[in-house]
């Protein structure tokens, strides 16, 4: 079976009609409320949230490798948007334009088969920025729903203006953006299976502030019809700023979708695409960008709700954008009632839950260096930025795991003067092995050998005496990279200047590419270089009684 490409339409089945349509209206109905809060959280107003759900779902439910996923703007998404409309509010096309970039750049890594690497990233770094996200948006929020409007510059900004603004609650605002939080954590599961939470906060809201709570602020009149497109803006000097801000969406985008896919497959056991999946994403985003709406991703709430409502094929996907876009076209004219405290309750109870609060429960028993690895994350995700948390948080992670592989690789490795301290020998092994009278030092490395690991075997056998001859079995070491290759340069010239030659055994093909790449081998002559241990102990005992000069 022949791997799909990374951009080609699906074949789009209409089998289940049925499930898909029901799928992708109860998903659209999901996404109505959110794409507004998200939209108007992002800076870039209410029809930015909307048309970003309407492009990012539609053409990656199209192009994209998860034929149930259901795209569209998410709070990871959001929080990394808000920075960049602040940064470029002098000029809000160069903001549109790092969405743009930012999807070329999720096209480039489909073409590039990254998708299964991007993936690979460890669980606390992950849990550590997906709490950052879920802290920035209450914190973001808490203004809103007392009645102010958060100050542009981002979470230190609004934590500084919280005393200010909680000090001084706009009565009418806090009370709508109570009820809409309390609907939102409180509905029965019996309604919310029928009518989503969201959409119950901000229907009620709504009608709240316009016949009892007057002087909650409201969005106010909004465009509708069709956005003009945003033709790329750029300016020189911030472009390397500008591609910096595309990489952390196109990086975070594609981390939330592959992740959402990955749920996706658990729910209706299928597989996904990853590198269509980012394919789809891509152009999602860069439609979104050209539209002047904000990105999004893979949305997790959304797809499962798509599913079980009987969503399985990307029809259900591309059909929740029409029903988003037919709305905005007929019904967004009443978006201009809605109150902001009413999507600041929503998009709390959107942080809550992007909160990893099943890792916070486990911290008591979890690894300790775990632990810290998510805290320092999570700190530098909400104070710093996330591209400093996730690429400490991934050096960390790593380093750790370097240390614990080259842990495990340097108890691997066995120095043996006497025969029987190796039982693996053969009979004829340890009879060659014994006439050699102690004179030879045999040591077997075991499994990869990596930099990790190099410098500490250098050191055990550069200390190592007694010895005439050395014996470096190879034949169970897989790999060795350059660091481990000029460390067992070192040994073998450490070896010569005492006289004391050094049999190679059982090198594989990759092991003796890389030594004689680094020019190792060329220390060691061909006739001290041995296929077996049995050869290379029978020429040791020779070269020890003094039988021969070691070359046979």
């Amino acid at each position: 079976m022949g791997v799909a490409a990374p951009l080609s339409v699906p074949r789009l089945s209409f089998q289940n009609l049925r499930g898909d349509f029901y799928g992708g209206v109860t998903a659209a109905v999901v996404a109505l409320p959110l794409a507004l809060a998200f939209g108007v959280a992002s800076g870039a107003g209410p029809v930015a949230g909307i048309y970003g759900a309407i492009f990012v779902g539609f053409f990656a439910a199209v192009f994209g490798g998860t034929p149930c996923q259901v795209s569209g703007p998410t709070g990871p998404m959001t929080v990394v948007m808000a920075a960049i409309v602040t940064k470029y509010a002098h000029e809000p096309a160069m903001a549109f334009t790092v969405v743009m970039k930012a999807g070329l750049i999720q096209i480039g890594f489909g073409f590039a088969r990254l998708g299964r690497f991007i993936s690979l990233m460890p669980y606390p770094v992950i849990s550590g920025f997906m709490s950052g996200i879920g802290v920035i948006i209450i914190i973001l929020q808490l203004g809103p729903l007392v009645g102010h409007i958060n100050p542009r510059g981002g979470p230190l900004s609004a934590v500084a203006a919280l005393p200010a603004s909680l000090g001084t609650p706009l009565s009418d605002a806090l009370l709508v953006g109570l009820i809409a939080l309390a609907i939102s954590f409180l509905l029965p599961s019996r309604i919310g299976r029928v009518i989503p939470p969201p959409l119950v906060a901000l229907v009620l809201g709504t009608l709240a502030v316009m016949l009892f709570f007057s002087r909650a602020p409201v969005l106010g009149e909004i465009p509708t019809g069709m956005p003009d497109p945003q033709l790329p803006r750029f300016e020189l000097v911030a472009l390397p700023a500008m591609i910096k801000s595309a990489l952390v969406l196109a990086f975070l985008g594609s981390i939330d979708s592959l992740l959402t896919s990955l749920i996706a497959d658990n729910i209706t056991h299928t597989r996904h695409d990853s590198d269509r999946e980012l394919v789809g994403q891509g152009i999602g985003n860069f439609i979104a960008g050209l539209m002047g709406a904000i990105p999004g991703a893979g949305a997790t709430m959304r797809t499962v709700v798509n599913v079980r409502s009987g969503g399985r094929t990307p029809v259900s996907g591309a059909l929740h954008a029409l029903v988003l876009l037919s709305v905005m076209l007929g019904l967004g004219r009443y978006a201009a009632f809605i109150p902001h405290a009413v999507l600041a309750g929503i998009l709390i109870k959107v942080g809550i839950d992007i909160i990893d609060w099943d890792y916070l429960k486990r911290l008591r028993t979890a690894p300790r260096a775990g632990v810290a690895f998510m805290f320092v994350v999570l700190f530098l995700t909400v104070f710093v930025d996330l591209v400093t948390a996730v690429a400490v948080g991934v050096v960390l992670a790593s380093l750790l795991f370097v240390k614990r592989m080259s842990d495990l690789q340097i108890a691997s490795v066995r120095a043996i003067v006497e025969p029987k301290d190796d039982p693996s020998l053969t009979t004829e092994e340890l009879d060659a092995f014994e006439r050699a009278e102690g004179k030879v030092l045999y040591v077997h490395l075991g499994g990869p050998l990596s930099f990790g690991a190099a410098n500490e075997v250098g050191r055990r056998l550069g200390s190592a005496v007694g010895f005439d001859v050395l014996v470096l079995d190879l034949s169970a070491t897989p790999f060795m990279d350059s660091s481990a290759s000029l460390a067992i340069e070192g040994v073998i010239r450490h070896a010569a200047s005492r006289n004391q030659p050094v049999f190679l055994v059982g090198m594989v093909p990759a092991v003796e590419r890389v030594l004689a790449q680094l020019k190792v081998l060329r220390l060691v002559p061909d006739e001290l270089r041995f296929k077996t241990r049995l050869e290379a102990f029978r020429q040791a005992a020779i070269l020890v009684a003094g039988g021969g000069d070691g070359t046979g």
